[in-house]
């Protein structure tokens, strides 16, 4: 497996489910991430610092960064697989970590996010994504 296979390489899947899929959820999770990463990373990084995690700014300035940029690379289906890889880590944290102790319903979005992130960190974009066209040339 080569580089660009690890980045670029999808699925030549055509079901328009995919693109549907990873539209909304692209366009959804950086409804999240922006306001974190363009305004709010202060606030953020001092939630993240009182869940006792580790390097606070850096970690909050990551999930931040897969939230807005991650989500946006997912959505215009560009290095889709390393993009879902970001969120899928992000929100596995964001569902364990930081609301491991709460009941489900706290927990919901955050495993809503995690399962597509995981679905195209497995199978790709799919046929019509940036990725696609890239992997033919």
């Amino acid at each position: 497996m080569n580089i660009k296979s690890i980045l670029f390489g999808t699925s030549l899947d055509s079901n328009p489910g995919t693109v549907i899929l990873r539209v909304l959820i692209g366009a959804a999770l950086m409804t999240h991430g922006f306001p974190k990463m363009f305004g709010g990373l202060s606030g953020f990084t001092e939630f993240v610092a009182s869940l006792g995690v580790p390097a606070p700014q850096v970690m909050a300035f990551l999930a931040a960064f897969a939230e807005s940029f991650g989500s946006l690379l997912l959505l215009i289906g560009l290095m889709t697989r390393p993009a879902a890889f970001l969120i899928a880590c992000t929100m596995a944290v964001a569902a364990i970590g930081a609301h491991g102790a709460d009941g489900f319903a706290k927990q919901e979005l955050a495993w809503l996010y995690f399962v597509p992130a995981l679905f195209f960190l497995l199978k790709g974009a799919g046929k019509w994504s940036l990725d696609a066209l890239i992997s033919r040339k």
